[in-house]
């Protein structure tokens, strides 16, 4: 793989970097990676610090991640003897895939998240917990019945990802991905949240194609619609996570340490669009089930 990397400063005048590539929103002041094809994500290191930090603050997981392991296991081959999960944070869904495989292999960048999983793991010698980044690590091929993700290919270079995976896969295996997207903003008002807001800055805001006139492009109506549905299931997501966590913990929100830990780390966070994803599926997975989820999730399930 080929990187370059840009360093945004602080007192630089700033241009969408969605101008550029169509692709993301310009992520806060850090070391930016460019692969060959175009795909702009967050330096590893930078990521490892922002998880080794929400470690440490935020003990509950993400509840929005958690919400769909159920869905995730349903879709498991039945004899499952050895899977793959990367970016398994504390081990929340490592442990949940022992009640369908055999041997888990475990894969995380951080330290601290590792060291936790292994903490809450002791009772569950199937599976092997590992300090790596995926992107480097040696994966066997054909080596895996399942191999899962949930919020990480967002942090990593999608195309060589998606194909490392495919090659690793058993004749027969499924690709379970859970991951977050970039909704298509509507006159620029779609936020997202993680416990809390997202930080899109207005000059980050792509705007509608328009011409001359001032009226918007007839080729652009299905994205618009796909924006308002993008704002409504916005709109509805927000409550629903705030009730899951009432529900769950007791209370509204996260503690001050863990809002602001999380709120660093998306600064550097950068989101695919659907139709990114959509496309890349189309290449490199044919016949992938793709679904839009609430609590702006997205899902890919692919057999090979």
């Amino acid at each position: 793989m080929e990187f370059s990397i840009l360093r945004l400063g602080r007192g630089a005048k700033r241009r969408p970097l969605s101008s550029l590539f169509n692709v993301y929103r310009t992520p806060g002041p850090t070391a930016i990676l460019l692969t060959a094809h175009g795909q702009l994500f967050t330096d590893m290191s930078t990521i490892q610090k922002d998880f080794d930090r929400i470690a440490l603050v935020s003990p509950d997981g993400s509840l929005q991640n958690n919400h769909y392991h159920n869905f995730l296991l349903r879709q498991l081959p039945i004899d499952c003897r050895a899977a793959l999960e990367i970016g398994c944070g504390k081990g929340e869904f490592s442990r949940r895939l022992t009640e369908k495989s055999q041997h888990v292999l475990a894969l995380d960048l951080s330290p601290e998240m590792i060291r936790i999983a292994r903490e809450r793991s002791v009772d569950l010698p199937s599976i092997d917990f590992q300090i790596a980044d995926v992107v480097s690590y040696d994966l066997p091929q054909e080596g895996f019945d399942c191999i899962a993700t949930i919020a990480t290919l967002h942090h990593l270079p999608l195309r060589e990802i998606f194909l490392k995976m495919k090659a690793a896969l058993k004749p027969g295996g499924v690709l379970l991905i859970l991951d977050l997207f970039e909704p298509i903003k509507w006159h620029g008002h779609t936020r997202k949240w993680h416990g809390n807001p997202a930080r899109d800055s207005e000059n980050d805001r792509p705007s509608p194609d328009t011409s001359q006139t001032g009226r918007t492009n007839h080729n652009q109506l299905p994205s618009m619609c796909e924006g308002l549905i993008d704002t409504f299931l916005n709109a509805v997501a927000i409550p629903v996570s705030v009730s899951l966590r009432l529900i769950h913990h007791g209370r509204l929100l996260p503690s001050r340490a863990a809002r602001d830990a999380w709120a660093a780390h998306e600064r550097h966070d950068i989101y695919p669009t659907m139709k990114e994803v959509h496309a890349l599926c189309a290449e490199i997975l044919p016949g992938a089930k793709i679904k839009k989820h609430l609590l702006w999730r997205y899902s890919i399930i692919w057999k090979k």
